[in-house]
């Protein structure tokens, strides 16, 4: 079936950076789009990044671009996000998501979810 499995997290200081990924096994082809979604303590679940696997093509919500990066290696089976000058807000759950791809990857499906993995930034 398919999984996806997250890792990566853990502290950091304000500052800081971690490399967050998500092994995927069960696709049967190329064509999902996968995205990045946190949690902050008490706060819903926001959309952060997503990537197509075909393509590679991105999108990042709001003014994360330029601190956080994602990217795929599909030999690996992985999609990874680069996260750069960690700051208090971004401590969340983190989780990825997958769906068949529609296009841009902002518009897929999230029929498939990791059981997170927790970043926390913080002096």
């Amino acid at each position: 079936q398919l999984r996806l499995v997250e890792s990566g997290g853990g502290w950091v200081q304000p500052g800081g950076s971690l490399r967050l990924s998500c092994e995927y096994s069960g696709f049967t082809t190329k064509y999902y789009s996968i995205g990045w979604f946190r949690q902050p303590p008490g706060k819903e679940l926001e959309g952060v990044s997503c990537i197509n696997l075909s393509d590679g093509g991105t999108y990042y919500e709001g003014d994360l671009k330029g601190r956080f990066t994602i990217s795929r290696d599909n030999a690996k089976n992985t999609v990874y996000l680069q996260m750069n000058d960690l700051r208090p807000e971004d401590t969340a759950v983190y989780s990825c998501a997958a769906g068949e791809e529609t296009g841009s990857c902002r518009e897929a499906g999230t029929d498939y979810w990791g059981q997170g993995t927790r970043v926390t930034v913080s002096s």
